[in-house]
């Protein structure tokens, strides 16, 4: 079946195909819509010629923001993200030899797999619960106690980029965010 996250065929191709894909559109996703994050590494794909960590971490970076700057840009920030990129791209050529699945395939413990996630640049503690949510149910990802590393995110519904698997489903995780949203809207007034 595969990702079906950036509701674009092609761009949830490269997600299936690219894992270095995978991260790009969890970084980019931050005060973005989620299925335009995670068209992110499609673009850079589409405009580098490839996803290779270490080309992307050695591009020039006044030209590799130009890149990520053409409409339609990788992120509505696309200076800022092209540049937290290129970090994320040297932090997985430095730390996994250029293999970014070595950051999920290596731990044994959700503690461990949701620190090595910590360690990546733009990756807070909601966003690595999420992902780590994300791979567990997307990949099947899942070292012992990963769902304790995650909260909410790892129980059923419709959380976060975790649990969209269609359309249908990426608008029901818009609606219960919007409903956050709201919620803490009416309690902060």
């Amino acid at each position: 079946m595969g990702f079906q996250i950036a509701n674009e065929p092609a761009a949830d191709q490269v997600l299936d195909q690219y894992p270095f894909a995978i991260v790009v559109g969890m970084m980019l996703d931050q005060q973005y819509g989620m299925e335009h994050a995670f068209r992110g590494g499609w673009k850079v794909l589409s405009r580098f010629g490839n996803l290779d960590p270490a080309a992307i971490a050695a591009a020039d970076a006044e030209e590799f923001k130009a890149l990520c700057s053409q409409p339609p840009a990788i992120h509505r920030f696309p200076g800022s993200m092209a540049a937290r990129l290129q970090e994320l791209a040297a932090l997985v050529e430095s730390k996994y030899d250029g293999d970014v699945t070595r950051l999920w395939t290596e731990p044994k413990t959700g503690k461990e797999l949701i620190k090595r996630v910590q360690e990546l640049p733009g990756f807070g503690k909601q966003k690595a619960q999420i992902f780590v949510a994300l791979l567990a149910k997307q990949l099947n990802v899942k070292p012992e106690g990963w769902a304790a590393v995650c909260g909410d995110y790892a129980l059923d519904g419709y959380r976060s980029v975790a649990d969209v698997v269609d359309a249908a489903s990426l608008q029901k995780v818009r609606e219960f965010k919007q409903q956050k949203k709201a919620e803490l809207k009416t309690s902060s007034s």
